[in-house]
């Protein structure tokens, strides 16, 4: 997965083996540096902390989990699909998955790895065939950010190789998920015919124009021309 030809790629490569070896609080741009055969002017021209290098390695899963062709059966949920998606991505981090261990013990608020965690749940949820734009696919990307935290932390410690415990927790959350974006799809529907029905209310009618030909006043017959027959 890591392209091992690229400087960013090696310095990712060495991140993460050096959080395998040792506490990833311990783990400072130098030693990351050292390790990938670099020099500094080469980290600093990659990467401004090590909170951009884990920027970078989640993009890189994020990049092998969609060039993987997508297997889906035409009458496939979309539950079923993003169940696949995410354990496709778990099955990527698996050779990871003890450097993860250490960054999760040591993890800190870091923005930019917190900022691509975020995107990623949009680009998981376009792999499975799930709309991730406008309002309602942030909606979407916040629910899964949750949800995949959850099971994530699930994974760390699943040392199954068929991860049972994974794939119940993923399971058991999705179901709560699909049942709660339906909830919202429906609040959705009754909010946008809510406010279709004010603009209609308070929306102005429209004036006759002066002058049109329902509002002219009838020009006088000519002088002693016979005026319209009574009404009988």
């Amino acid at each position: 997965m890591l392209d091992h030809s690229s400087i960013k790629g090696r310095l990712v490569a060495a991140a993460m083996a050096l959080a395998a070896e040792r506490p990833w609080r311990e783990v400072d741009l130098a030693d990351i540096a050292a390790k990938a055969g670099v020099n500094l002017v080469d980290v600093r021209n990659a990467f401004a902390s090590k909170g951009a290098v884990l920027a970078a390695f989640v993009r890189m899963v994020d990049d092998a989990v969609l060039a993987r062709p997508p297997q889906r059966a035409a009458d496939q949920s979309k539950r079923d699909a993003l169940f696949e998606v995410i354990m496709s991505r778990f099955d990527v981090l698996g050779p990871y998955k003890s450097a993860l261990r250490s960054i999760a013990k040591s993890w800190s608020a870091e923005p930019q790895a917190m900022c691509a965690v975020a995107q990623s749940q949009g680009w998981m949820l376009r792999a499975a065939g799930i709309r991730a734009d406008g309002i309602e696919g942030q909606v979407r990307s916040t629910g899964l950010a949750a949800l995949y935290a959850s099971v994530y932390r699930t994974w760390l410690n699943d040392d199954d190789p068929g991860q049972a415990k994974t794939m119940a927790a993923l399971d058991r959350q999705l179901k709560r998920g699909e049942q709660a974006s339906q909830k919202f799809d429906s609040a959705v529907s009754r909010l946008c015919g809510v406010a279709k029905s004010v603009c209609d209310a308070v929306q102005p009618r429209r004036k006759p124009e002066t002058g049109s030909d329902d509002q002219r006043m009838p020009e006088p017959p000519p002088s002693g021309a016979a005026g319209p027959a009574p009404a009988t």
